[in-house]
């Protein structure tokens, strides 16, 4: 994926900071969003929230369920803030998304809304397994390790 600085039109939305210490990401996915034109404008102005959201294959079809995108304030016809948005994926990538989640139990979460090189929108959805308590415990101990070791390297270095 490109970096800010690399393309002008490349730009972060929205983020969900919880997914990678809720879930154990094992893979990820960027996907399309089919979005309605107030939808995007709200965008652009960047106010949403994908915290709460999730995604899951209803009926042969990938959803992006919650996710939250300001009514833009200028449009002429609005849209629901809160309904089921169509993610755009090949079907190759939906059979396997969908054995995933009916067979391994895993769970779709999106990781981070942004706009891409070309200026259009996408999502990259996580395949994730939900960490138990005494694995949140070992990524807290870990990161402040981390954190120590940084600290002490600045110190001493």
């Amino acid at each position: 994926m490109a970096k800010p600085k690399d393309n002008p039109n490349y730009k972060v939305i929205a983020e969900n900071r919880r997914a990678r210490y809720d879930y154990a990401i094992e893979d990820d996915l960027e996907c399309g969003i089919q979005l309605l034109g107030s939808e995007v404008k709200s965008l652009r102005t960047g106010q949403s929230n994908i915290a709460e959201s999730y995604a899951h294959v209803d009926e042969g079809e990938l959803w992006l369920v919650n996710a939250y995108i300001a009514p833009y304030e200028q449009a002429m016809f609005g849209h629901e803030d809160r309904r089921k948005r169509k993610l755009l994926v090949s079907k190759k990538e939906l059979s396997d998304l969908w054995n995933a989640t009916q067979r391994k139990g895993m769970t779709l979460v999106p990781l981070v809304m942004y706009f891409n090189h070309k200026g259009r929108a996408k999502i990259k959805i996580g395949l994730a397994k939900g960490k138990k308590l005494h694995d949140k415990r070992e990524s807290d101990a870990k990161r402040d390790w981390n954190r120590q070791k940084a600290r002490l390297m600045k110190d001493h270095g």
